[in-house]
């Protein structure tokens, strides 16, 4: 039972005890009075009546009979009676002794002692008899059983002005308890809040330490997220540039070919800056640090893409969806040459480009081995050259306008979309729940969730393929009562319609949605962190799982995570592949996992090709992975 519903329950005890005892008293105080009083009238009109008896000269049995008749017929008196010397009865007059108006159990509960009057009637000095009177106790009754009434109806009015005040007050002295409850049931689901410190004395002690608790737990993983940051700049990016190193960009290129919820061709583009010797001589070191550096903003002005240092001279820029290969490398030729001419304006700089498009049937070593041919002949041909490398081989299906909104609209009337299943396995081979990316079945085979969201964004759909996603995944849940799991974008976060209907959702499905798990890409969450937060406070309630995918690389970059209440996390591909030999890669994911469970979130590794791997994931602190070696 609550604490509120003990105090209500308190009150209510305190206030129909003071009522009741109030009642009682002044119940048994007015029988009391009334008592005192019917006994003086019984006495009074008993002497009354004796002294008109005694002043009568005749005394005769009719003319005794005839008085006390019509006293009696006056109505207030039960009995009348006189008796002689001997006892012998002379007259007397008895009324009906029924009460009306009074219940019986009141005149049980107020029962009344009457005493009769008693006076003697004398002729001269001679006693004529005895007169014994008893009023009628009727009228005593229905005086106490309406004054017993009103006291009734001013408590039950009390009461209820008792009963609203005591509400007013006791909402405003319970505030600071709800926040107090608010604030532990944040700390139990891992969201470190802090709030005001109420008045109350007692409250103050305990809240005071409650915030200093989320305080150090605040500064802690701040300062841990911190080292994070600094552990991942240390061993996946370059230290002149802060772009991410060869072995880290190929790793992050491999994952983005091998996922489905990324876009299956794309554009690459490589820059080497020439004659790296020179230009150290001519500009100085530290000149020559600041034009790289600004020639690394300018390839990763573009939020979308991906920009690596190869090695010392060679710059790299990977643009997902570039279709039009030719207009966007000379755009960034244009970019990049404007860079260079402003650091370097008294001598031209050499910047030879290659640039060649890629899809996801395409292999690493033959995309990259295809731009260094590229790039090898625009070194050839001049200083600044460009050399755009067309390829086909395994370019998507081109579709018109029309016909991808044709499948989009096919998709949300549910006709073509298809939950797909991908197992996630705790280390030592458990279930956790099967992730189900979305795909379009079409006639002419499936669309992957990377090649129709573009599409799907342009016609402002995202929204509500996420809801179908989601739908089709609680009805999975319905027949199997499997867990899932299912992507939510963006596009979708930012859309209220999304949210809205995501909440009926959820609503009307109450015994399902602990089976659900609901995921956000990492760097979705980063872009949009306001969006982001919003949407896990408002899913929280639900008791459904929320977390991260494809985490780690700006996992640092997402703020207070440990106000949001996440549940998992699944650690990106890229910083797995090779992770047997990536000593720099391990030491950040180890301690990338104990951030995560000091905020008690499950870790879960993504892309695992080989099964050898667990023992390694264990020893780093997975809980559970997916991928190619989970069947």
């Amino acid at each position: 039972m609550s604490l509120i519903k003990q105090l209500w329950i308190a009150i209510a005890a305190v206030t129909l005890l003071a009522l009741g005892g109030s009642l009682v008293v002044s119940t048994l105080t007015a029988r009391q009075y009334l008592e005192q009083q019917l006994n003086i009238k019984n006495s009074d009109n008993a002497r009354a009546l004796a002294l008109s008896l005694s002043s009568q000269r005749d005394k005769d049995p009719v003319t005794i009979e005839l008085l006390l008749s019509s006293q009696f017929d006056t109505g207030y008196y039960r009995s009348i009676r006189l008796t002689g010397p001997n006892d012998e009865v002379i007259a007397e007059f008895r009324g009906d002794p029924r009460i009306d108006g009074v219940p019986g159990w009141f005149v049980k509960l107020a029962a009344i002692e009457e005493q009769p009057g008693v006076a003697y009637v004398q002729d001269g000095w001679r006693q004529v008899g005895t007169l014994t009177l008893e009023s009628h106790t009727s009228y005593v009754y229905a005086a106490l059983w309406n004054n017993t009434r009103q006291l009734l109806s001013w408590f039950f009015i009390t009461a209820c002005l008792a009963g609203f005040l005591g509400n007013v007050l006791l909402s405003r002295i319970t505030a600071p308890l709800r926040t107090l409850v608010n604030h532990a049931q944040a700390i139990g689901e891992r969201r470190f809040i802090t709030t005001p410190e109420p008045s109350t004395a007692e409250l103050k002690i305990v809240v005071r330490a409650m915030n200093t608790l989320s305080e150090r737990v605040r500064q802690m993983l701040a300062d841990e997220a911190q080292r994070l940051e600094n552990l991942r700049r240390q061993v996946q990016e370059d230290a002149v540039t802060g772009l991410l190193e060869r072995r880290q960009f190929l790793n992050a290129f491999s994952a983005r070919l091998s996922n489905p919820d990324t876009c299956a061709h794309g554009a690459l583009l490589i820059l080497r800056v020439s004659h790296m010797n020179e230009l150290n001589r001519d500009l100085g070191r530290a000149d020559t640090d600041k034009l790289l550096r600004a020639l690394a903003e300018a390839l990763g002005s573009d939020t979308s893409s991906l920009c690596g240092r190869l090695n010392g001279s060679d710059f790299v820029l990977l643009a997902p969806a570039a279709v039009e290969l030719a207009p966007w490398a000379t755009s960034v030729a244009a970019r990049i040459h404007a860079i260079a001419d402003s650091h370097t304006k008294s001598a031209i700089l050499a910047l030879p480009m290659a640039a060649t498009q890629y899809s996801r049937a395409d292999a690493v070593a033959a995309i990259l081995a295809r731009l260094d041919t590229a790039l090898a002949e625009a070194e050839l041909k001049g200083d600044r050259t460009l050399k755009i490398q067309e390829h086909s081989d395994g370019a998507p299906t081109a579709r018109t306008q029309e016909q991808w909104r044709e499948i989009l609209t096919s998709a949300l009337a549910g006709k073509s979309l298809r939950l797909g299943t991908c197992p996630v396995h705790t280390i030592g081979g458990d279930m956790i729940h099967n992730e189900a990316p979305v795909d379009l079945v079409t006639p002419d085979g499936i669309i992957r969730s990377g090649d129709f969201l573009p599409w799907a964004a342009r016609f402002d759909l995202v929204g509500r393929l996420d809801h179908a996603a989601v739908a089709a995944a609680l009805e999975r849940i319905r027949t199997s009562g499997e867990q899932v799991a299912v992507t939510v974008s963006a596009q979708a976060l930012l859309g209220g319609h999304f949210v809205t209907g995501l909440i009926s959702l959820l609503r009307d499905a109450p015994d399902l949605v602990q089976r659900l798990w609901m995921e956000i890409p990492e760097e979705s969450a980063a872009r949009n962190p306001d969006a982001f937060h919003a949407f896990c406070l408002t899913v929280k309630p639900f008791e459904c799982k929320f977390g991260l995918k494809h985490a780690g690389p700006r996992f640092s970059a997402l703020g207070d995570l440990h106000d949001l209440g996440l549940d998992y996390i699944k650690v990106d591909t890229s910083l797995l592949r090779d992770i047997d030999d990536n000593k720099g890669n391990q030491a950040f994911v180890r301690s990338l996992a104990m951030l995560a469970h000091t905020l008690g979130l499950i870790v879960l590794a993504e892309g695992i090709e080989r099964p050898e791997q667990r023992a390694i994931l264990a020893d780093l602190g997975f809980d559970g992975l997916t991928g190619p070696a989970v069947s």
